[in-house]
């Protein structure tokens, strides 16, 4: 059994996807691509915003777009505890500091309530400046923009969204990728929409912003490769990589995201009375990066762990360490309030297998593994 099985998506696709490759091959225009621009076209539109720019990968997506609203030395960017290190590392490599605030216990995304308390603690010691929010779209379901944006406006913060795991969630008929000022995901090959190597992109209605992007993105060009205006970065989505994506995304439209969610609500509905099974807020849908479930204690986590591997299904652990305590944040003053919620979510959650293709035999093979285990 495959965790994410993208042996089988490729079986099913091989033929486009072939084709697509190819393509590229027979063209040998294997940087920026036609492929690049009709990709970046339609992840605007999937998406509602006004201007895709794809790069190298997710990280260098943030990166982007810390680069692009001037975020750096003496800055705060409040960043959730519980996620991967690329939300936080990327603000301190361009110099700010990472603020790490806790999350909801059922939705495992940015608590609200936990950013005001951080902010305001910032604010009254003085010694940075508020200046951005990261909020992640953790395993497939938006965060709470609507509280989110309603704290940046009090306090004159900007809003990142980073999607690496969203892409494809909703708020209403809103799509992810479009709640922040500036929205990043990335299309690393287990994410919802994934290619066949590293790959992101970056989303924004401001035409400024969009532009700077553009040009850091390729050394900071201004008319031509050779006429350099900023720093920037060599940060180039790959022509191969958009082949593969725009084949995908069909996929992805037509019945990958739909499918995922009928094998999720099929976890749900086995699940709920025996373990902690993810919460999905009214108004909400995810597109299921992963599905995670909480266990009583860490001696359960992991007990469960060892029999379900002992029984040929793979597990996950999204995350075992809060951000908070990778040793590369050391000395650097980034915790501003209690973290409780994500100290115990990492002792207790466990990543279950999910994917569009999975079949109801290997999920009837995980919950009756669950069941004998847990009842």
């Amino acid at each position: 059994m495959e965790f994410r099985d993208l042996k089988k998506q490729y079986e099913v696709l091989q033929p486009q996807i072939d084709a697509a490759i190819q393509q590229v091959c027979r063209s040998a225009h294997f940087i920026s691509g036609v492929q690049v621009e009709e990709l970046e076209h339609a992840l605007a539109e999937y998406t509602g915003v006004k201007h895709c720019i794809t790069c190298a990968n997710g990280t260098d997506a943030l990166t982007l777009a810390l680069m692009a609203l001037n975020i750096g030395r003496g800055d705060a960017v409040f960043v959730p505890d519980f996620t991967f290190f690329a939300s936080g590392e990327t603000a301190a490599y361009e110099g700010a500091v990472p603020v790490f605030v806790d999350v909801e216990e059922d939705t495992f995304n940015m608590s609200p309530d936990s950013l005001e308390k951080a902010v305001r603690k910032v604010r009254e010691e003085g010694k940075l400046v508020p200046r951005a929010i990261v909020a992640v779209d953790l395993f497939g379901q938006p965060a709470d923009y609507l509280r989110l944006r309603s704290i940046a406006k009090e306090y004159g913060l900007l809003v990142i969204e980073d999607g690496a795991q969203g892409f494809g969630g909703r708020i209403g008929a809103k799509s992810a990728c479009s709640f922040g000022d500036i929205s990043t995901t990335s299309f690393f090959p287990a994410k919802p929409l994934g290619c066949y190597g590293d790959g992101g992109a970056v989303f924004t209605d401001n035409d400024e912003w969009a532009e700077l992007m553009r040009s850091y993105r390729i050394h900071g060009k201004g008319q031509n490769k050779y006429d350099n205006v900023y720093i920037g970065i060599n940060s180039r989505l790959d022509t191969i990589q958009a082949a593969v994506l725009n084949v995908k995304l069909e996929a992805f439209r037509k019945y990958e995201l739909e499918a995922v969610n009928h094998a999720a609500e099929r976890y749900t509905k086995e699940l709920k009375d025996i373990v902690r099974v993810p919460y999905i807020k009214d108004g909400y849908y995810s597109s299921w990066a992963q599905y995670s479930i909480l266990l009583k204690n860490e001696k359960e986590r992991n007990g469960l762990q060892i029999y379900l591997k002992e029984n040929g299904i793979p597990t996950m652990i999204y995350y075992p360490k809060p951000m908070s305590r990778q040793t590369a944040f050391e000395g650097m003053d980034c915790v501003k309030t209690e973290l409780l919620v994500t100290e115990e979510l990492c002792k207790r959650i466990l990543a279950l297998p999910l994917h569009p293709y999975m079949t109801a035999q290997e999920q009837d093979k995980v919950i009756d593994s669950l069941k004998r285990f847990l009842m």
